[in-house]
């Protein structure tokens, strides 16, 4: 599945990952706008990686343009 497809799916609460990473990645989630300190945050990805917990994901071109996108939710 492209990233245009998955976008939806995680603007709606779904976790996804690429096929091809072959790491310890689990997924990665849309956090909505949320606020921290009194200040507003943006929405934001973020990735879960086995053992080491949550860490933000910004998506490579590589990432945007593979085909290879699932659903793990």
């Amino acid at each position: 599945m492209t990233f245009e497809k998955v976008l939806p799916l995680l603007k709606a609460g779904k976790k996804v990952i690429r096929e091809g990473w072959g790491g310890a990645e689990l997924y990665v989630k849309l956090v909505g706008q949320s606020k921290h300190e009194g200040e507003s945050l943006n929405p934001y990805f973020l990735i879960n990686v086995q053992g080491e917990g949550y860490t933000m994901f910004t998506p490579t071109v590589c990432d945007l343009l593979a085909e290879d996108w699932i659903i793990v939710d």
